[in-house]
């Protein structure tokens, strides 16, 4: 395997360890906001605020808002699926813990990943249903009903 594969690797692994610790944090401050949404709209809000600094600082050129207006409907929904997460995240996370919540939405974004690949949809390329991802997703599966075994 190629070393720039494997530092992605790397690096999807940090990231995959962030949402536990985002979840929690968020359930955190979640406590002292009174509710869920405040939570959310705060963190959603943190996260715009931190992304237009490093905009500011990385001088990225703004596109043309001709090439913005061209983007297909459905790639606007990013922002409402994050807050979703997010959301969703501050809410299950402290009631299913921290294992169970990341096992579970390990096992239902393997589920969707493996349909979006199977049809090439979105913007990636076709990658078909095989044996050995139906048999890696059982194991995902299966995995995740052992953690939940018996809460």
């Amino acid at each position: 395997m190629a070393f720039e594969t494997l530092f992605f690797i790397f690096i999807a692994l940090l990231v995959g360890a962030g949402y536990p610790i985002q979840a929690g944090v968020n359930a955190t401050i979640s406590q002292f906001h009174g509710h869920s949404l405040l939570a959310a709209l705060t963190n959603t809000t943190i996260a715009s605020l931190a992304l237009l600094v490093a905009v500011i600082v990385m001088r990225v050129p703004l596109p043309p808002l001709a090439s913005v207006a061209k983007a297909p409907w459905y790639a606007w929904t990013g922002g409402l699926l994050g807050g979703f997460f997010v959301l969703s995240s501050l809410v299950l996370a402290p009631r299913l813990g921290a294992l169970a919540f990341v096992a579970t939405t390990i096992v239902g974004t393997m589920a969707a990943s493996l349909i979006i690949d199977h049809y090439g949809f979105l913007v990636y390329k076709v990658q078909p249903i095989t044996t050995l991802r139906v048999v890696g997703g059982v194991m995902v599966v299966t995995g995740m009903l052992l953690i939940l075994w018996k809460r």
